[in-house]
């Protein structure tokens, strides 16, 4: 079925915003197609969450131009409290809006043949790299009306790729600002780990004004080639009026880990969908994800572990604290497929509802084609613990701050996985903040 809408661009403006930008003729024809198919796909289905008046298209520029960032100390407080400003050694891309503001790679990655840009730039001096891995094998352009208008609209980004044989040590992190209001994003990171290469990738989303009504649209692509490893941590920590769809996908060859740390606290009606699919023999994924919902926002949140190589492991773990009224989703879905014998997949999804109208519903999905593996689920939903808080306020903590510890307790498992100080410490905060 097709369903025809109004599209917020026409074919004439994208071919000029693309060819004002320089790009490559491949991405530039990639963006016409995919505009031509979001006017006929539908909206995703989000499993229990009716998502078709949210505002995924309407808004009143595309692109705002920003003021690149001279040094680390023009940055706002809340991005330089995100990382260490008196190091030299930070491998550091900023985002302002939809402007790529500050970027810095070591020497050393350079020289070891890393690459770390801004996406656009990407398109024009690495093209050929870029085509192979974007939106082919991880999300593809025409799941839904949203990855569509993504492939159509995309205005910001970074791309990230560690050549065969190479281990990068320090982290290497991403910081995308928000302070304009009228800002509208459509965010693609592409990590590329290639053979026996290993990095970890830190990407932090924040925003430093209010927004009546924004857009952000992310996608994320990992691809983890044969036996190369991937950390990907992240912090969204959006304004309330940003209505946020984002799909963070992996893709794991044979005997490759990638390891999800994800902090999902918008303030703002999110859709978010994280999927690891396990391709070779031997591969491993493991995802943490740890969410706090407040006031009436909506969310829905989708993990999901697809086993298709023999010997594949799988892992989630989700925990979420509710509260106001506001509501969440949690969808863990296992499934391997036929022929991915001897695979494992666990997960465990937890929601704490801190009140009367706080909603969350916590649904474990098992789904099994082969006879020799492992699985296995837990979910849970329910209020604070009162056995927890009496045995804390029994040892002279109030009551207040005894829920406080329970919370953080509840969260630590995910909270502990982040590999920056600095971002676990504002993931902290910002939960502290969110449930207080």
């Amino acid at each position: 079925m097709t369903v025809e809408t109004k599209l917020p661009v026409e074919k004439e403006y994208l071919d000029s915003f693309s060819k004002g930008l320089g790009e490559p003729e491949w991405f530039s024809g990639l963006r016409t197609q995919a505009l031509a198919k979001a006017g006929e796909l539908e909206l995703p289905k989000p499993d229990k969450t009716k998502i078709t008046k949210w505002n995924f298209t309407e808004f009143k520029q595309h692109t705002v131009e920003s003021k690149p960032f001279e040094n680390l100390s023009e940055l706002p407080d809340a991005a330089k409290a995100l990382i260490d400003t008196e190091s030299s050694s930070n491998n550091l891309y900023v985002q302002r809006n939809n402007t790529p503001a500050y970027l810095t790679l070591s020497q050393e990655l350079q020289d070891q043949g890393v690459i770390f840009t801004d996406i656009l730039t990407a398109l024009k001096e690495h093209g050929d790299l870029v085509q192979k891995y974007f939106m082919k094998e991880g999300v593809k352009v025409d799941e839904h009306k949203l990855t569509a208008l993504h492939a159509a609209l995309l205005n910001g980004g970074v791309f990230l790729y560690v050549p065969k044989n190479v281990e990068v040590q320090q982290p290497i992190q991403a910081v995308y600002i928000q302070d304009n209001a009228d800002t509208t994003l459509f965010n693609h990171v592409l990590v590329v780990a290639d053979d026996n290469s290993s990095v970890t990738y830190v990407e932090n989303y924040i925003s430093t004004t209010d927004v009546e009504e924004g857009i952000y649209n992310i996608v994320s692509e990992v691809f983890a080639n044969n036996n190369a490893k991937v950390t990907y941590g992240a912090v969204d920590n959006l304004a309330s009026g940003i209505t946020t769809y984002v799909n963070r996908r992996g893709t794991a060859a044979r005997d490759a880990r990638i390891d999800w740390a994800l902090g999902l606290m918008n303030d703002g009606n999110t859709i978010s969908e994280n999927v690891t699919n396990l391709m070779g023999d031997g591969s491993y994924a493991d995802t943490k994800t740890v969410v706090v919902g407040r006031g009436k926002q909506k969310q829905n949140f989708t993990t999901k572990v697809v086993h298709f190589g023999k010997n594949s492991e799988g892992y989630i773990l989700k925990h979420g604290v509710m509260k106001d009224e506001a509501s969440s989703i949690f969808n863990g879905i296992g499934k391997i497929e036929h022929g991915a014998s001897k695979s494992n997949a666990e997960q465990e999804s937890r929601v704490l509802m801190l009140s009367e109208k706080a909603r969350g519903d916590a649904n474990p999905i098992l789904l099994i084609d082969e006879d020799d593996v492992t699985a296995g689920h837990a979910a849970s939903v329910g209020r604070v613990d009162p056995l927890q808080l009496y045995y804390l306020m029994s040892r002279g903590i109030p009551r207040h701050e005894a829920e406080r510890l329970v919370i953080h307790g509840f969260l630590a498992p995910v909270v502990n996985q982040l590999p920056i100080e600095g971002v676990k410490k504002q993931l902290t905060e910002v939960i502290e903040r969110k449930v207080n």
